[in-house]
């Protein structure tokens, strides 16, 4: 069954950490500017119900198309992803099963960090902004409405999200698996943005006896976030100095290159480095320097095994869930396509009744008006009925159905 805006297919395309490597992923991540550039483009371009997701595990575009290259040439224009890169990594759904993977996304089930729910944040950015932008119509909003209630009874009737629930608490839980002891180990975490921001949250929460700095290019919020958790806050210009002090560095700019190189480490100590950046924020070289350790997001999930086991016995209720509000979604589709039909074929019947009447009325001296009014207003209505019903039942042939009914009944 085609799912169509017009006479374009439903498609997402993208790519996500399952097949493409952070280097990957960083040329085709997309900048909140570079978002709404590309809206602006599909708009142009006669695409005009579109959204565009992109985190540090995938980048996706959802919308209408009459092929899927239309969305892979928008994505590869807009960022430094080319199309033969994309084609090597890249996934493209379209109809049911493109519905299917847009609810699964915002249940968490889909994440690198399986029930990472910091997706259901993106996916609202996301569809403010291309609700911003003019290229929501009733069918992307709806879809996006459905995840949203998929997501939450996920999170309330599932434990899929217990345990490690983010990016930034796995980077905490790596640090308290490879330090025997944390007492007086100095950390550092550059960059505050929602990530780096988690991630402080996270250090006061559970890295206990720890002295934790936090430097942000704005002084005025690491301060800030400072005040609220209870550590310290060091100005910029001081990142070098700081660096060296510390045992474990946590980088989380979210700049365009690399805010951290091997010179900035110190020369004498051991050293593990956190680049939760995307693109990498941490020079790749660091990885060769002696005493020094540098893993990334996609090396992060490896201390999470105890955690996937646990969320993977919650897969199948997952799936029920998702099974439910597709069928949710699929049921609006089909009455929103199927009410002009219905109500062309209630219009034709009346028609086709008053007519009878009318002739017959003049035929026939004892005719009774009322009582023939009666019995064919329930006849039309048993008919429009069963239509309605077969529409929703029969799901595979419902198209034709209505195709046919608009043919004969126009």
């Amino acid at each position: 069954m085609n799912h169509n805006s017009g006479e374009k297919i439903f498609y997402v395309i993208g790519l996500s950490y399952k097949k493409a490597d952070v280097t990957t992923r960083s040329n085709f991540s997309l900048s909140i500017e570079n978002k709404k550039a590309l809206l602006a483009s599909a708009k142009e371009e006669g695409i005009a119900n579109v959204m565009v997701i992109s985190t540090c595990n995938r980048t996706e575009i959802i919308g209408f198309a009459n092929h899927p290259y239309e969305l892979i040439s928008l994505l590869c224009k807009h960022s430094k992803g080319t199309v033969d890169e994309f084609a090597k990594v890249s996934y493209v759904y379209k109809n049911t099963e493109a519905i299917g993977h847009f609810i699964k996304i915002a249940t968490g089930l889909d994440s690198q960090i399986i029930g990472d729910y910091e997706i259901v944040n993106q996916i609202k950015n996301s569809f403010k902004l291309a609700k911003n932008a003019g290229t929501i119509d009733a069918f992307l909003e709806r879809l996006y409405n459905v995840s949203l209630q998929a997501s939450k009874e996920v999170k309330n009737k599932t434990s899929l999200s217990s345990g490690t629930t983010s990016v930034s608490y796995a980077a905490i839980q790596y640090i308290q698996d490879h330090f025997s002891s944390l007492e007086n180990t100095n950390i550092l975490i550059y960059g505050l943005g929602k990530i780096g921001a988690s991630t402080a949250k996270s250090g006061v929460s559970y890295l206990k006896d720890t002295n934790l700095t936090i430097i942000n290019r704005t002084e005025e919020k690491a301060k800030k976030l400072a005040d609220e958790l209870g550590v310290k806050s060091v100005s910029d210009q001081f990142l070098v100095e700081e660096i060296a002090k510390s045992d474990v560095v946590i980088v989380a700019t979210g700049a365009s290159k690399p805010t951290l190189t091997k010179e900035m480490l110190a020369d004498d100590k051991e050293q593990l480095v956190i680049d939760l950046s995307i693109p990498s924020n941490a020079e790749p070289s660091i990885a060769n320097v002696n005493q020094k350790t540098l893993i990334d997001v996609d090396l992060l999930s490896s201390t999470t095994k105890d955690t996937f086991n646990k969320r993977k016995e919650q897969v199948p209720l997952v799936h029920e869930i998702i099974e439910k509000y597709k069928d949710e979604f699929f049921q609006w589709l089909m009455f929103r396509k199927s009410t002009p039909a219905i109500n062309t074929l209630k219009s034709s019947l009346e028609h086709i009744k008053k007519d009878a009447i009318a002739t017959h009325s003049k035929k026939y001296n004892d005719f009774n008006i009322a009582q023939t009014e009666e019995v064919t207003t329930f006849i039309v209505n048993k008919i429009v009925s069963k239509f309605a019903s077969h529409l929703r039942d029969e799901k595979s042939r419902a198209d034709l159905s209505i195709q046919v009914m608009e043919q004969v009944f126009k």
